[in-house]
């Protein structure tokens, strides 16, 4: 009988190998995500967003500032927000280079500063009467002398800074080290996890980038500071957000015309009038008539008297007008 018949070995590799072919249940391990323990602290991308938005204010803020204080026109532009360890961030940095530590009152904790040498020693020259375009490259530490220069430099920084983050908290930034070497700078461990904010900054031919990296787990502990203030933000947008966009407008002059839509007659006929002639307009006295704001149609209303004046009553406005 075929049913005693015994399966070579080849036809029992046959049927695993159809069965391997068959579409069976995606193994759950490679529906697994990679998680590094060692940053425990990252925070959400809606939040990384918000933040974004943020620092597009501050550096809108900055190259306005810098721009007064240097007396030259200064460009600022947000170039990335992303969350790093703090080591990758100080490894991204140059060395020597100007960094700065800050403490974030009221919070425990300290964020960085850094701004590029390719964009301090041209502040620097400007700062002491110079023009700031030499093309001399500078490949070294800042001075003592130089540091207490850019004091001013910073306190602006950090003040627009601060008022940044005044939409979501309050966070007193306070210069609180100097440092060159970024090695050297050991506020945070090296796979604390921090947001890191770089901007490039250009005045005239010079260029340079600033870079701020902040805890992400203080970041992560404002996480319903923002919440509340993009909800704010929502509810006021009606009102207060038209009235700061109008306001700019409202001193604008325009041109009124009220006029009445009656016959209308050729040019051979206007032009075949003398003296005497009668023109029935048709138009009754209750009719509503049309006033054009820059000669387009905006009103419908009646003449009145105001006073000894003639005015104009608004009765509908123009897209109540059939």
């Amino acid at each position: 009988m075929a049913l005693d018949r015994v399966l070579s070995q080849e036809e029992i590799d046959s049927v695993f190998r159809n069965l391997g072919d068959s579409p069976t249940e995606e193994d759950p391990g490679k529906k697994a995500q990679v998680y590094d323990f060692r940053r425990p602290d990252r925070i959400a991308k809606d939040q990384l967003r918000s933040i974004h938005l943020l620092h597009e204010t501050f550096a809108r803020s900055l190259a306005s500032s810098l721009s007064a204080y240097l007396r030259a026109y200064v460009m600022v532009n947000l170039v990335s927000v992303e969350q790093l360890s703090f080591m990758e961030f100080s490894q991204c940095l140059p060395s020597p280079t100007c960094l700065v530590s800050l403490g974030m009152r009221p919070f425990d904790g300290s964020a960085v500063l850094e701004l590029n040498p390719s964009l301090v020693f041209p502040i620097l020259e400007m700062l002491l009467g110079g023009s700031g375009l030499s093309a001399v490259k500078m490949e070294r530490e800042v001075t003592e002398i130089e540091q207490s220069i850019l004091e001013s430099l910073l306190r602006i920084i950090l003040h627009d800074l601060k008022e940044a983050w005044m939409a979501v908290t309050a966070i007193g930034f306070v210069i609180e080290e100097f440092e060159t070497e970024p090695q050297l700078l050991q506020i945070l461990a090296p796979n604390e996890a921090i947001v890191a904010i770089s901007m490039e900054v250009r005045i005239g031919e010079s260029s340079g980038m600033v870079n701020i990296g902040m805890p992400s787990i203080i970041i992560k502990m404002l996480r319903q500071k923002f919440d509340q203030q993009w909800s704010i933000r929502k509810t006021e947008s009606t009102d207060a957000e038209q009235e700061r966009i109008l306001q700019p407008i409202k001193s604008a002059e325009v041109q009124l015309d009220v006029r009445m839509r009656g016959p209308s007659m050729s040019v051979g006929t206007l032009m075949a009038l003398k003296e005497g002639d009668i023109l029935t307009f048709d138009f009754p006295t209750r009719r509503e008539m049309d006033m054009m704001v820059n000669g387009k149609l905006k009103y419908r209303g009646q003449v009145a008297a105001a006073g000894r004046k003639k005015a104009f009553e608004v009765a509908a406005l123009a897209h109540e007008i059939g």
